[in-house]
């Protein structure tokens, strides 16, 4: 058996979920949401992960609460952020020797916008990552290894993570498209609103599909579970020769994959730090 489920995942939902009950709900909601979201991590397969489980706790929350957190507000503050800063730093990247390494740890240094992960987003501390992007210093097999493939390959698919940061994958995705023209290059959002994550909308307030098709991919899974992805998104999932996988819920969710899946992320969480054997908000690009 595949065992995705992680015990501190389970700690840091429940830990969130408690943290985040309304506090003018009545007792009687209280004691009924936590019942039954113990039941939810009683239940809960190995097989499945963080990502996936949240979705049902979601629904929980509906039912009980009426409502989820709204991050609308969150996201499209962030999205118009960063399309303020986007002709600064797409000229930064165009000065360097090597554009498309100064853009990869720009995206990365994006995966910092995450209201589930990170327990405060601040924009000051966002600022430091943008100065020292060098610091998340991409080299060796992996990352030789992806020029190779995007050089060889004609058909890429990016997945998306936070909105916010698809401002810096959007100028990812035009030096790679720029350097490598014979790739087509289509990315998937999220299908409905879940957390901060990108959503369609996010992707026409950015200006996405200026350098990409954007499909959504039929659910709300915080990550890219395959069981829910809708058909069309299934067919491109399996037409990509490459996948550059955004994002540690998208690496929560496809981690045993054996599709040629590229990862890129900051790990904000313990155990992916103790995993990769960094500190907190370094980037990372893995495979496999």
């Amino acid at each position: 058996m595949s065992i995705l489920l992680r015990s501190e995942c389970i700690q840091c939902l429940a830990r969130q979920q408690l943290n985040a009950i309304p506090e003018d709900a009545k007792e009687e909601q209280k004691l009924e949401f936590l019942q039954r979201l113990c039941k939810i991590f009683a239940g809960a397969s190995w097989e499945v992960c963080a990502p996936v489980i949240l979705q049902e706790i979601n629904e929980l929350r509906r039912d009980i609460f009426g409502s989820i957190h709204d991050y609308s507000g969150e996201k499209s503050h962030y999205n118009q952020l960063l399309l303020k800063k986007e002709q600064e730093i797409r000229e930064k990247i165009r000065c360097v020797h090597d554009p498309l390494l100064k853009a990869l740890q720009y995206s990365l240094v994006g995966n910092y916008i995450d209201f589930s992960a990170v327990d405060n987003v601040e924009e000051e501390y966002l600022e430091k990552l943008l100065r020292e992007v060098e610091q998340n210093c991409i080299t060796g097999e992996i990352w030789e290894r992806l020029k190779q493939d995007l050089k060889n390959s004609r058909n890429l698919l990016f997945l998306t993570d936070n909105a916010g940061e698809g401002v810096l994958d959007k100028l990812f995705l035009e030096v790679i498209r720029e350097r490598f023209p014979q790739l087509c290059v289509k990315v998937l959002v999220r299908g409905k609103p879940v957390l901060n994550d990108m959503t369609m909308d996010d992707a026409v307030e950015i200006g996405l599909q200026k350098v990409a098709e954007v499909y959504d991919n039929g659910n709300g899974i915080a990550g890219t579970w395959l069981p829910e992805l809708s058909p069309q998104a299934r067919a491109i999932w399996e037409n990509a020769e490459v996948i550059i996988s955004k994002g540690q819920g998208n690496y929560e969710t496809l981690r045993l994959r054996e599709e040629n899946i590229y990862f890129i992320f900051l790990c904000k969480c313990e155990m992916f730090c103790r995993n990769f054997q960094v500190p907190r908000f370094t980037g990372v690009l893995a495979h496999g």
